[in-house]
């Protein structure tokens, strides 16, 4: 697999009582398909709610971003998914 686009997402969460680490570990996951999650990091946004910012290595013959966030919003404990950055590589 050949890595050469790297997608930079946020992910907002239902509640602030939402586990931002099962979160992490579900796109984990869900982004093996595609390529891998390189790194993330939970910011916080107001009032006490935080977000996980992430970053995905994807290899763009194989696509991915669409059907991870289609993915994601499946999800009980997600709101909101952002498309912050896309470069290739």
């Amino acid at each position: 697999m050949r890595l050469n686009v790297s997608v930079k997402i946020r992910v907002t969460p239902a509640d602030i009582d939402t586990d931002l680490n099962a979160i992490e570990k579900e796109l984990s996951e869900i982004s093996k398909s595609y390529g891998k999650l390189h790194s993330s990091e939970i910011k916080p946004i107001a009032f006490g709610l935080n977000c996980l910012e992430a970053i995905l290595l994807l290899d763009d013959s194989k696509g991915g971003i669409d059907e991870i966030e289609e993915k994601l919003r499946k999800l009980d404990q997600v709101s909101e998914i952002d498309i912050l950055d896309i470069n290739r590589l």
